[in-house]
């Protein structure tokens, strides 16, 4: 019992903390804010480092690669689709 409350809490006592990771197309890194559930046809929020800004973004497609999650994205200011490959977890 006291082995199953200390995973518990070790559990819940781990910090959200943004998700780092790369965008190969614009040659910036870019992080996703804690907080953003990120799923296909949802909105996210990225930080891209190349201009120092916040932005929504679309997210198109999720996929595994080895190392990694790679992120098909639509972004509404430029009109372009971007893919970041995100540390994985």
């Amino acid at each position: 019992m006291i082995k199953l409350l200390f995973i518990a809490a070790m559990l819940f006592a781990t910090p959200c903390m943004a998700w780092n990771g790369y965008d190969y197309d614009k040659g910036n890194f870019i992080e996703i804010e804690k907080g953003n559930l990120v799923r296909r046809g949802r909105t996210i929020e990225i930080y891209d480092y190349d201009d120092g800004q916040y932005k929504d973004v679309e997210v198109e497609s999720i996929q595994r690669i080895p190392g990694a999650v790679e992120i098909e994205v639509f972004d509404p200011e430029s009109g372009e689709n971007r893919i970041f490959e995100m540390d994985e977890r």
